[in-house]
């Protein structure tokens, strides 16, 4: 069985989001694997305690990711790379706010959902101008956020490694044919 590309990505991101967190500058609250309460609280469909969070695995993290940010912004369907720098992207500021992201960098309408204008554009647009332009769009919008000056440097150092690893993804991939 070959592996998905969800597979060759999700390390990646988990790389990044490293193992429980709970920093009382981060609006998110305690986190692990970059989940937060919140959207544990919301799979379960219960409320979750700081320890239900801590004790989280990474199967779990994984399926959850799937489910709300990798098949949200439907990166099995992106370009090798961008599928990368999207799914980051989605998973550290929102998916609807990723999809506007590459929406308007690709000049289409920024309605925050992919559809076929959304994929063409993205199968037609050149793979690492797209993914350095979502690189500074994404810098822009984390630096005007007023949590920069407490993780701006980790942001930074995540978002440029992204897009290493994005644009080693893009450069290594033979090119394909979209169905839209």
């Amino acid at each position: 069985m070959t592996e998905s590309r969800f597979e060759k990505v999700i390390d990646i991101v988990l790389q990044h989001e490293g193992g429980f967190v709970h920093h009382p500058r981060d609006p998110g609250g305690a986190t692990k694997f970059g989940i937060t309460r919140e959207t544990l609280s919301r799979v379960r469909g219960r409320p979750v305690s700081v320890e239900d969070v801590r004790e989280l695995t990474r199967a779990e993290a994984e399926a959850i990711y799937r489910w709300l940010y990798w098949d949200v912004v439907h990166a099995d369907e992106l370009p090798p790379g961008l599928d990368l720098a999207v799914f980051d992207l989605a998973v550290n500021s929102g998916p609807a706010r990723a999809v506007r992201m590459l929406q308007t960098i690709l000049g289409v309408s920024a309605d925050g959902i992919v559809g076929p204008q959304t994929l063409k554009a993205a199968w037609q647009a050149d793979p690492t101008e797209t993914i350095r332009r979502l690189t500074r769009a994404r810098l822009g919008f984390l630096g005007r956020l007023a949590t920069w000056p407490v993780f701006g440097r980790g942001w930074r150092r995540r978002v440029l490694a992204v897009e290493q690893g994005a644009l080693r993804l893009a450069s290594s991939s033979p090119p394909e044919t979209t169905s839209v």
